[in-house]
């Protein structure tokens, strides 16, 4: 099957491999969660903080008010690790620089409603993580 001419994808291959990335249930999100559940935490998977802002975090702890994303290296442009594609460098570029800009505005809106926005990047140790994750809920669970 050819790739069709309004296609993003460099090869059929590449379109391949891009379609079957998940959004969710990541390895990096599953390791957090797991961890995060042998500390106790109990937290909606998936979810939108503010039904109205139509951006789902990885795990939202709804009466702390935290949302919690798991942050991709590559397609949230990791300083420490993010490797510029090769090919379709402009598309990537822009492609990057949106998922950031969009990454800065929800965090923006969820902030200015009340809740705490923790980004945890996918290279990040899961068990120290999940030990973040359980002072900032216990805090904010504390009167």
């Amino acid at each position: 099957m050819g790739i069709s001419e309004n296609s993003w994808a460099t090869s059929s291959r590449t379109r391949a491999s891009m379609q079957g990335n998940r959004s969710r249930d990541t390895r990096p999100e599953l390791a957090l969660r797991r961890a995060a559940h042998r500390l106790g935490l109990r937290y909606r998977v998936s979810a939108r903080p503010l039904p109205e802002l139509r951006r789902t975090a990885d795990m939202v702890f709804t009466r702390a008010r935290v949302a919690v994303f798991v942050d991709g290296c590559f397609w949230h442009g990791c300083p420490a690790h993010y490797i510029h594609s090769r090919s379709n460098i402009t598309y990537w570029t822009e492609k990057i620089t949106r998922n950031r800009d969009r990454d800065e505005e929800t965090t923006r809106r969820l902030r200015d409603a009340g809740w705490l926005v923790i980004r945890i990047w996918e290279h990040e140790d899961p068990e120290i993580a999940a030990r973040q994750l359980k002072a900032a809920v216990t805090d904010r669970l504390i009167p």
